[in-house]
């Protein structure tokens, strides 16, 4: 590995041109909520040639690495721009020059067919034909319907066709060729691997995810002539794409579902929340998935992500020349947050350092109220999670005893610190000293419930993060967001088996 190196650039903070053509060769840098350029990698090549049987001249770029050794059989990854933009723009948007560099592979990005804008299929994203169902059926300025057979596809043809044309110039492994795709550049590289997978180790996508329709036939069938393969599926949070965010969560959801069941994937993931990135690593009999969603981001892709990609999953996986996908190991491990406790409110299980609990009262959501004031009205001092005691002397190793009547309970801690509850008292008493928590602690089905968040908070220093009504404990820096509460959640309500993913499985 060699060392990896920022370049400084000129920031042009006052743009608004969604593109700048004088970014092209030039050290100007963008930065907007995440979505941040880099210089214009002075390695980077222009060319032009027909990459497909039709004769008409292609645009890609390409990126060697000063390290390249034509002996040497040399990873390459394709990298997709989104809508209305470019190959060019693509390279300075995303970090795959700079993990080229540094990981020893070579990195080509092409300019879509019709201008700025991929062939890709359009449709409705529900596959079910549930109320709410947001249409997209119209392409951006410039886009043509795309053909119904793949193979007939003026863009997937020319992936081919580069593809082809990078093993002819370079020492290209051909166990390790990598497709990845931002936006509308995602929707291309989903269409490519659900056709043509069989031809690539890994495929990764940021952005946009697959209208529904074009994953599942009416009844649930999948529909695919790829076969298996390691994909990485980035979210961002706020990527509005549906718009409506119950809509989102649905269509982020099958289309993780899709993978899961090509991929033979276990229902449990591992779950690793650090900072902003929300990972789901899933486990596949024939290949794995790589689920993140980032943290208060719009549409678009960040500058990590294709380190994230690289370093976790296309660094670990090859495919033989029989189709086998081998697993080897990866920059980094695919492995969940080695302390982490979850609970969603209404949901009876709790998720436990990557494994499910039964809890022996459902989450419940509660109030701190300020009443009694001049206006004689009332007002919300705090919103809080309230778990059974059981559950946290469960997973925090401690002693818990409850009077005869359940009114009042002790916990002793595995460090020796004794808590004394009672029902609806504030207090806690710590040690023979009185400690008020957020709210006061509820009885409920012969048990006490307090807030979890101020549990995990006070006693042990944990980090805590909540959303959409699920709570996030953990002994480091995170930030839960909604896709992940969402996938949570679908866990969590089920005890682990997902309901709509198990009626996937008989509609082979």
């Amino acid at each position: 590995m060699n060392q990896l190196f920022l370049r400084a650039g000129t920031p042009d903070d006052d743009n608004r041109d969604y593109l700048p053509e004088r970014i092209k060769n030039s050290d100007i840098v963008v930065n907007e909520n995440g979505n941040n350029s880099q210089p214009y990698p002075e390695r980077l090549c222009e060319f032009h040639d027909a990459l497909t049987d039709d004769g008409k001249e292609d645009t890609w770029y390409e990126y060697i690495p000063t390290s390249y050794d034509p002996t040497k059989k040399t990873p390459l990854v394709i990298s997709l721009h989104g809508g209305l933009m470019t190959g060019w723009g693509q390279a300075i948007y995303t970090s795959w020059t700079m993990m080229a560099e540094t990981h020893d592979f070579i990195v080509a990005f092409p300019d879509a067919s019709e201008g700025r804008v991929w062939c890709v299929q359009w449709g409705k994203w529900r596959f079910d034909g549930s109320a709410g169902t947001h249409e997209n059926e119209v392409p951006p300025p410039g886009a043509n319907p795309a053909p119904e057979n793949a193979a007939e596809n003026r863009d997937v043809r020319l992936i081919l066709g580069l593809i082809a044309c990078m093993k002819g110039k370079y020492n290209i492994d051909e166990e390790r060729i990598y497709l990845q795709g931002m936006s509308m550049g995602n929707l291309m590289t989903a269409l490519f691997s659900r056709n043509f997978g069989h031809l690539l180790a890994g495929a990764a996508g940021s952005g946009c995810a697959s209208f529904t329709n074009l994953l599942f036939e009416p009844d649930g069938t999948v529909k695919n002539k790829g076969g298996h393969l390691p994909v990485w599926q980035s979210r961002p949070e706020k990527n509005d794409i549906p718009p409506d965010k119950e809509e989102s969560l649905f269509v982020n959801k099958y289309n993780r579902y899709y993978w899961m069941k090509l991929n033979a994937c276990e229902p449990l993931p591992q779950i690793s929340i650090i900072g902003e990135d929300n990972m789901a690593f899933y486990k596949g009999e024939k290949a794995d998935l790589v689920y993140l969603d980032i943290k208060n981001r719009d549409h678009g892709q960040t500058l990590d992500d294709a380190a994230l990609v690289w370093n976790y999953l296309f660094s670990g996986v090859r495919r033989k020349t029989d189709g086998t996908i081998v697993r080897e190991e990866s920059n980094l491990p695919r492995t969940g947050d080695a302390l982490a406790l979850a609970v969603a409110t209404g949901c009876g299980y709790a998720w436990a350092n990557n494994r499910i609990l039964p809890m022996t009262a459902a989450a419940r959501p509660w109030r701190k109220l300020k009443y009694h004031g001049l206006d004689g009205g009332q007002r919300v001092r705090g919103e809080y999670c309230m778990v059974p005691l059981s559950l946290l002397a469960d997973f925090f190793g401690a002693q818990l005893v409850y009077s005869e009547d359940t009114l009042t309970a002790r916990m002793r801690l595995p460090d020796g610190r004794r808590l004394q509850f009672a029902r609806g008292s504030i207090g806690c008493v710590i040690d023979n000293d009185l400690r008020s928590m957020y709210c006061e602690a509820l009885h409920r089905e012969g048990q006490l419930l307090v807030s979890i968040e101020w549990f995990c908070r006070y006693v042990y220093g944990l980090t805590v993060t909540a959303c959409d009504g699920v709570v996030y404990a953990t002994d480091h820096f995170a930030e839960l967001s909604a896709n992940m509460a969402d996938l949570l959640r679908d866990l969590l309500q089920n005890g682990g088996a997902l309901a709509d993913f198990e009626a996937l499985k008989c509609r082979e």
